[in-house]
């Protein structure tokens, strides 16, 4: 529907954005380095030892013998730096590189890294929960990016945010509109799509574990809602009406 690509709110608490480009570094990495097959054989088998597979998960099957490389509860976390392929890759990178480095300032880098953790978790429990194939493996960062998205808007609607909409025409609007687009788009599917290989349910998952985390690992300092921002906009509309009073 549409993908961001800047946005007009500065970083003013931290010098670098640590975590949300490591992040971002790391999902990069593991795909062109195991995934791709550009450097190195793509790892064909990745998807289904790291990927989230909900009957594994929930222990209503076992994966063929030589795949389980890791616990079915770790998987949780692993399938976060699996991507199946380069539109879902750069689609994802591109929300986190454009709403994460705001986050991650608001909340501070440990408390921008359980962010991300609990968001990509919840994300995957309510996908594991609701998928349609639950033998099928669920990979990408779908659960964070819908995370960050929550808590940007909880933080920062009124900031304005350029779009490519329908992937070619640039749009600035404001956060607020943009993202509750995004939203209603991601829960509709989630309710009408059926069986789907897009993990809707992921997206809806991540985006509530986000905005219940949000409120709760801020910076004390940090308003929700833009509410310093409306704040400024008061003071300054009533300064400049007390020095033009016509």
């Amino acid at each position: 529907m549409f993908v961001p690509i800047l946005d007009d709110a500065p970083v003013r608490r931290i010098k670098h954005a640590w975590v949300n480009n490591g992040f971002i570094a790391l999902c990069l990495v593991v795909y062109v380095a195991f995934q791709s097959g550009w450097l190195l054989p793509a790892a064909t088998g990745a998807a289904v030892s790291f990927g989230l597979i909900p009957s594994v998960l929930f222990g209503e099957a076992v994966l063929p013998e030589g795949y389980e490389v890791v616990p079915p509860w770790a998987t949780l976390v692993t399938s976060l730096v699996l991507h199946g392929g380069v539109l879902h890759l750069i689609g994802n990178l591109l929300f986190l590189w454009v709403f994460g480095d705001n986050v991650e300032d608001d909340l501070g880098h440990v408390r921008y890294v359980l962010f991300v953790l609990l968001c990509g978790i919840g994300g995957g429990v309510a996908h594991a929960a609701a998928a349609s194939n639950p033998d099928a493996p669920l990979v990408g960062a779908s659960g964070v990016v819908a995370g960050v998205v929550a808590a940007y808007v909880m933080l920062h609607p009124q900031v304005k945010v350029w779009v490519l909409v329908f992937y070619r025409l640039p749009v600035r609007l404001r956060a607020f509109w943009i993202i509750g687009a995004w939203v209603a788009f991601q829960l509709g599917n989630a309710l009408l799509a059926g069986e789907t290989q897009v993990a809707w349910w992921a997206h809806v998952g991540g985006f509530l574990t986000g905005a219940v985390l949000v409120v709760a690992l801020k910076r004390r300092d940090v308003p929700l809602f833009d509410r310093d921002l409306n704040a400024r906009i008061r003071r300054r509309g009533a300064e400049t009406a007390a020095e033009d009073p016509a």
